[in-house]
C-alpha cells in the first residue's frame, strides 16, 4: 500500500509509506515578489502531479484537517485542501484526514503539544526530521498505518530523504 501524507501550508511537510518503506521532506509553496496569491495552489497542484510520478500510484492520502484560524491562514489552508481534494478525485485516490489536536494526543499524550515536542516524539521513533513539517507529516503517516492496522514494525525508516522540493 502506498501512502502519502501530508502536514499542509506555505512550507508542506510530507511523508510517504511504500511496502514498508518511509521517505519524507518538504515541499515549498511561499509566492515570489509580485505573484498572483492562486501560483501557491498552482505549485501545489504541479507538486502533487510529481509525487505521482515519484511514487506510483497512491492509494491514500492523509492530511491535516485545517481550523479555521481566521484570514490569510485559513484562506491558504482550505486552497491546499481543495487541491489536494481535487487531484485525488481526479486520481481515484482515497483521503482521510486527522485534525491537528487529535494527532498530537495521539503522538505525546497531550494534545495541545508544542512543536518541538512532536519533531521530538519523530526522532524518538527513530525518524531523522528537518523541522516540525516533517514532523508532523510523518507522525501522521503513523497513525494512519495504525490506523489501517499496518505493521510498522516492517517499516523501513528512511535516513536520506527524497529531495523534491518546489521553490
Amino acid at each position: 500500500m502506498k501512502i502519502l501524507s501530508l502536514d499542509l501550508a506555505t512550507q508542506t511537510g510530507w511523508a510517504s509509506y511504500d511496502n514498508g518503506s518511509v521517505d519524507l521532506g518538504t515541499a515549498d509553496f511561499k509566492l515570489k515578489r509580485g505573484e498572483s496569491p492562486g501560483m501557491r495552489f498552482l505549485r501545489c497542484r504541479s507538486w502533487l502531479r510529481e509525487m505521482k510520478k515519484l511514487l506510483g500510484d497512491i492509494d491514500l492520502i492523509a492530511y491535516e484537517q485545517p481550523h479555521q484560524r481566521g484570514g490569510h491562514p485559513t484562506q491558504v489552508a482550505m486552497g491546499l485542501v481543495a487541491e489536494v481534494l481535487s487531484f485525488a478525485a481526479r486520481a481515484n485516490i482515497e483521503t482521510t484526514s486527522y485534525h491537528a489536536t487529535s494527532l498530537k494526543k495521539w503522538a505525546t499524550g497531550k494534545g495541545n503539544a508544542k512543536k518541538p515536542q512532536m519533531v521530538k516524539e519523530a526522532e524518538s521513533r527513530g525518524y531523522i526530521v528537518a523541522n516540525d513539517d516533517e514532523a508532523d507529516a510523518v507522525l501522521m503517516l503513523e497513525h494512519c498505518l495504525e490506523d489501517l492496522h499496518i505493521d510498522k514494525s516492517d517499516t523501513a525508516r528512511s535516513t536520506t530523504k527524497t529531495k523534491l522540493v518546489r521553490r
